[in-house]
């Protein structure tokens, strides 16, 4: 007989080695239809964000239509612009909160709020109009007139133009390259979503009175430079400055009609004759052939004296923290 080898101790069982019987749970598909591995999708966000947007504007317009908060004339347009700027900027931030996200990845980084990178794309800007004025003068179509505007009539009204298109300039900028660039740019890549976004915001303009074909497109085309702008400088405020320059510098400094629009309290008399196709006629200097020469040389001088930004701009669909730029 052999000898009666001692009886092995059962394993134990520990809640670690224990088999489980239980099914995995997996995520509803109504939960991956609007979350992906990043948060969530570019298309529901983008879409979220569009709607919100055009539900609060419109909301912000009955509001001012109902009480005008003591303001008229200028000031109210001053309001208006302000709460489109609300409307653009407040379902960003809801999303922001959705998507773990910081608010700098936007565009609007606080801690630049009219900062270095503002400043130098005002400066860009206002040289960039001088430029197309100037050529135009040289060419005879353009005419400087006298000045209009003394004093305190003067300072009252170059600081309101220069309030008004800053928040022009951040209201149009995010909304069109802040968190809709970032989210779409997610999904198709920042060139493509730039170039669609860029065609709304030429086509965005045909409401203003008095625009033509020639200002749609440039505007098309300024929006492409303000992309590159973000792309080389990480952030919108070189875009949202030389926005705005551009814009009081047309407006206001050389009174010149703005996408058709002659605005009161000029500085100056001037006047534009000859040629529409060169002067810009009844748009303004936006409407001249004159304006994509301005745009093409701007948008070179940019790209040879700035670098690729090295931060978070997503270029596709990626994990947050590991997008290629």
């Amino acid at each position: 007989m052999s000898k009666l080898q001692p009886e092995e101790p059962a394993p134990e069982i520990t809640p670690k080695s224990a088999p489980s019987f239980a099914i995995a749970s997996q995520p509803s598909y109504l939960l991956t239809l609007f979350l992906g591995p990043d948060g969530l999708r570019p298309g529901w966000g983008f879409l979220f964000y569009a709607v919100s947007f055009l539900i609060l504007q419109r909301l912000i317009g009955d509001l001012l239509l109902t009480y005008d908060f003591g303001a008229s004339g200028r000031w109210a347009m001053l309001l208006e612009e302000f709460g489109w700027v609300l409307a653009a900027i407040i379902p960003a931030l809801v999303l922001a909160r959705i998507e773990h996200r910081p608010w700098a990845a936007y565009g609007l980084p606080g801690r630049f709020v009219l900062g270095k990178q503002f400043w130098l794309g005002a400066l860009w800007g206002f040289g960039a109009i001088s430029f197309l004025i100037l050529t135009l003068f040289g060419l005879s179509d353009f005419s400087f007139g006298h000045v209009v505007l003394h004093g305190v009539r003067l300072f009252k009204y170059a600081s309101f133009w220069m309030t008004l298109f800053l928040l022009v300039g951040v209201f149009e900028e995010f909304a069109f390259r802040g968190y809709t660039q970032f989210t779409l740019a997610r999904g198709i890549g920042f060139w493509p979503s730039a170039v669609a976004l860029s065609i709304a915001f030429g086509l965005i303009h045909s409401t203003n009175a008095g625009e033509q074909w020639p200002g749609l497109l440039a505007a098309a085309c300024i929006g492409l430079f303000f992309c590159l702008t973000l792309r080389r400088t990480g952030s919108l405020w070189f875009a949202v400055g030389f926005h705005a320059a551009w814009d009081w510098g047309e407006t206001f400094f050389y009174s010149v009609p703005d996408s058709g629009m002659v605005a009161p309290g000029h500085l100056l008399s001037s006047s534009v004759h000859g040629p529409p196709w060169l002067s810009g006629g009844t748009v303004g200097p936006e409407g001249s052939l004159l304006c994509f020469v301005v745009i093409a040389l701007v948008s070179i001088a940019f790209h040879r004296t700035h670098r690729l930004y090295r931060g978070t701009i997503p270029e596709r669909a990626e994990p947050v923290g590991a997008q290629k730029l």
